[in-house]
């Protein structure tokens, strides 16, 4: 009887496994997000942020419309942040401002962007000559302090949001340049990689159909962290002046607009600043939840 009582690990025999779970981009996405307290309060403002910024101009409010008779106003119920120093309503300027900051660092960060999985992607794939003449390039441009940089060109330039768009994405690209190449160098040597070109397929659908698919985590980080990077720069350029010039606003001229009368209404700067560190932490975030949804272990299902 003993012996027929035996279990199956004292006969020897190996229990059942358990199942590997096979896990999808949404899934695994997901479960770093609700994980990630600081994630979930983060992106949930910015999703607040963008959708008031968005719906700005269904407000029946003007928000260049001037009320010298109730300038630096305080909060109240008919205006929710107070007034500015001309009496315009200081929320709507905020949401105005907020759009034309996320333009800004939207439109900038896909010029970087592109500029960057070029050359990350032509150095890293060709090599040779034409990988350190490109390296040295993004070496000499990465050696001048970015802010002095951007601030010199925009100088040059006619005010106005194509300029400083064309100024940030034009020197911001060199750090994603870096990582795209350090990713193709890793792909290339790749089985796959090398059989699509023995098989005499061109290097552009190369880097199309392999290249760039297998690069996805690291462009998807690079790209959040690049469009933080353009809303702060923005945002400097314009708290010194030559960034968006008026009756246009933006957070980082809202904050330039505040520095004359901090002490008769404080608020003018903590608005703005506040919603520039939240913006910018958020999608510092958001960039740590996209990269586990372009895993490529993910993608695949083989992730523990």
């Amino acid at each position: 009887m003993a012996a027929a009582q035996m279990t199956a690990a004292q006969a020897g025999v190996p229990k059942a496994g358990k199942p590997k779970r096979q896990w999808t981009r949404a899934s695994a996405a997901w479960s770093a997000f609700k994980h990630d307290k600081s994630a979930i309060v983060s992106i949930t403002m910015l999703v607040i942020i963008v959708i008031a910024c968005l719906i700005a101009p269904l407000l029946p409010i003007d928000p260049n419309a001037t009320d010298v008779a109730h300038r630096l106003a305080g909060p109240s119920a008919q205006h929710i942040f107070g007034t500015d120093q001309l009496g315009r309503d200081y929320f709507v300027r905020t949401l105005y401002g907020g759009r034309v900051s996320l333009l800004v660092g939207l439109l900038a960060m896909l010029t970087s962007l592109v500029i960057g999985i070029v050359v990350g992607t032509v150095a890293g794939l060709v090599g040779g000559f034409v990988d350190g003449l490109l390296m040295r390039i993004v070496d000499i441009l990465s050696s001048v302090p970015w802010l002095v940089l951007v601030t010199v060109v925009s100088v040059f330039l006619k005010p106005g949001l194509t300029s400083i768009i064309l100024v940030i994405g034009l020197f911001s690209w060199m750090e994603i340049a870096r990582l795209v190449r350090t990713e193709t160098q890793a792909i290339k040597g790749r089985d796959f990689v090398q059989y699509a070109q023995l098989c005499g397929v061109s290097r552009t659908k190369v880097i199309m159909r392999h290249v760039i698919p297998s690069a996805l985590p690291t462009i998807i980080t690079a790209s959040t962290t690049s469009l933080a990077s353009a809303i702060m720069t923005e945002s400097s350029l314009s708290f010194l002046g030559v960034g968006v010039q008026q009756p246009m606003s933006s957070w980082g001229s809202m904050l330039q607009d505040s520095q004359a009368y901090m002490q008769n209404d404080i608020l003018m700067a903590i608005i703005p600043g506040l919603l520039i560190v939240i913006v910018i932490f958020a999608f510092n975030k958001l960039g740590n939840v996209m990269r586990v949804f372009a895993d490529p272990q993910v993608m695949s299902g083989e992730r523990d």
